[in-house]
């Protein structure tokens, strides 16, 4: 099928913009012209693309199977031309960097710092997902590198990690549960109390499930939440006992708030990483951003 790649950029900018008039200002052509090629291209594929109502333009199924590929492929194209623009300057550019808010707020700030202090020109987008929408996003060219905790298997092929720092869980708690303090407690036993977790779509969730098969326990969580600062502080106020890597707790530990349980069995260490797609060009910019993580795995 032989299909002008015009008919593709037009396409491509009344399906982001939901509008035909839209579309026409932002290729800076007319609106007839563009119902004329999405007419056109609606014919050479043999089925319609678009809903047309008087208010909004709608894609039908077969347009939204269309736009996902070819929305990837407008991405590798504008990456394509940042990786060209950057290459002999770092006074412009943009370095789009996903990661959730726990890596962000206990890992990356310094980083992200540093790397405004040496580039000060090159705008940081940070998009704050859970690690497997990261993931994803960086599989269709949405962002140039990934910060999450890494999974037991990378979910989309392509993908280059790189470790660069070790991670450890542990379950804590608030005074209200203070009778168990110094008390070593089985990962069973833990089953008695109520039990606060990440929801079942991030890796740390997926981890700990993954746990608990191991030792043949199976726990079911009395609260699900997105957030581990909210664990956190759930665990603080006495809601339960929450499953959290350390990193965030150095302040409330400091004030007493919490504590950590000793728990009979050993929960095993996991990783903090750097993914890149290996399908797209990593631009320059976020290739100094990945310099600067670095350092911490050399030093």
């Amino acid at each position: 099928m032989d299909i002008n790649f015009e008919l593709y950029k037009v396409f491509y900018h009344v399906a982001f913009s939901k509008s035909f008039s839209l579309a026409a200002n932002m290729l800076c052509i007319s609106q007839s012209a563009v119902s004329q090629s999405i007419k056109s291209l609606e014919e050479k594929l043999g089925c319609r693309i678009f809903l047309r109502s008087s208010k909004q333009v709608k894609l039908t199924p077969e347009g939204e199977i269309l736009f996902k590929h070819v929305e990837q492929a407008f991405n590798f194209i504008k990456t394509g031309e940042r990786s060209i623009e950057e290459l002999y300057s770092l006074k412009t550019g943009v370095v789009r960097i996903g990661a959730s808010d726990t890596i962000c707020k206990y890992y990356l700030l310094p980083y992200l710092q540093e790397f405004n202090r040496l580039f000060p020109k090159i705008k940081i987008q940070i998009t704050n997902r859970t690690s497997p929408r990261c993931l994803e996003m960086l599989k269709n060219s949405s962002l140039d590198v990934a910060i999450v905790n890494l999974p037991e298997k990378m979910p989309f092929n392509n993908m280059i990690a790189k470790k660069t720092k070790n991670i450890q869980d542990v379950f804590i708690a608030g005074k209200t549960f203070s009778f168990l303090k110094n008390m070593k407690i089985s990962l069973k036993d833990l089953d008695r109390y109520p039990l606060l977790m990440l929801e079942k779509n991030t890796v740390t969730r997926k981890f700990f499930d993954q746990f608990c098969k191991s030792q043949g326990v199976n726990v079911i969580p009395e609260i699900e939440l997105g957030s581990v600062d909210l664990l956190v502080e759930m665990a603080q106020i006495g809601l339960g006992i929450s499953f959290v890597p350390m990193d965030p707790l150095k302040e409330c530990r400091a004030e007493d708030k919490i504590f950590i349980l000793d728990l009979k069995e050993k929960i095993p260490s996991r990783s903090l990483g750097i993914v890149t797609n290996n399908n797209i060009p990593v631009p320059v910019g976020a290739q100094k951003f990945i310099e600067l993580l670095e350092k911490e795995i050399l030093n």
